[in-house]
């Protein structure tokens, strides 16, 4: 797998405003997607791609804020940066408020603009190997049986080997047995991590209390 530049998808409807931001971006090593309106990029915008986006708020049609909108509304994450000639207040405040980073009056500053997109694109691998951490675990999770995620449930509820025989109805070394099971097929070396493991994937303790 070779490593491949981020990718900023850019959308403005003025011409000039794109490809100077285009051309900053691309000569800064990003991988540059420009469009000159929103349904253009609804159309082509690829959620696999890291990164993020940079949108001019005041767009015919659909603007800036509908368009991050329209991506919360798919389940995609993918990290906003708004530029705009129009830079009241009330409009920064809900950008911020729907998750952008950073919220940019025109005439863009170009350091402004790099460092938020710097930020823009470590926010967006975090997410990205948050959730591929997370992914990995649900696939290492299924590969539990009934009885092994039953035990688990007992064990990051705090219980010992032998309250969990007793709740189960059977012997003590089978509980060690299906626990010793559970946590080599999940990769972890203490109950520390089994609890971080299992938070992470939402498994709830036995009981349904944390």
């Amino acid at each position: 797998m070779t490593d491949r530049a981020p990718t900023v998808f850019l959308v403005d409807d003025d011409p000039g405003v794109l490809k100077a931001l285009t051309t900053l971006l691309t000569v800064s090593g990003y991988d540059v997607k420009p469009f000159a309106s929103a349904q253009e990029f609804l159309d082509d915008h690829d959620a696999s791609l890291p990164g993020c986006a940079v949108f001019d708020v005041a767009m015919p049609d659909i603007d800036g804020l509908e368009l991050q909108a329209a991506l919360l509304e798919k389940n995609l994450d993918r990290p906003v940066i708004f530029v705009t000639g129009f830079g009241d207040i009330p409009t920064s405040v809900r950008a911020m408020k729907a998750g952008a980073i950073d919220f940019i009056t025109k005439p863009v500053r170009e350091q402004q603009l790099l460092e938020a997109v710097a930020q823009a694109v470590k926010r967006d691998a975090e997410a990205r190997e948050r959730l591929s951490e997370l992914k990995l675990i649900d696939t290492k999770l299924a590969g539990l049986t009934p009885r092994e995620l039953e035990v688990v449930r007992h064990v990051i509820a705090g219980k010992l080997n032998k309250q969990i025989a007793h709740e189960l109805g059977t012997v003590i070394n089978t509980v060690k047995v299906h626990r010793g099971r559970a946590m080599r097929k999940l990769g972890v070396q203490s109950v520390a991590d089994l609890v971080r493991v299992a938070q992470k994937a939402g498994v709830q303790p036995a009981g349904g209390k944390r």
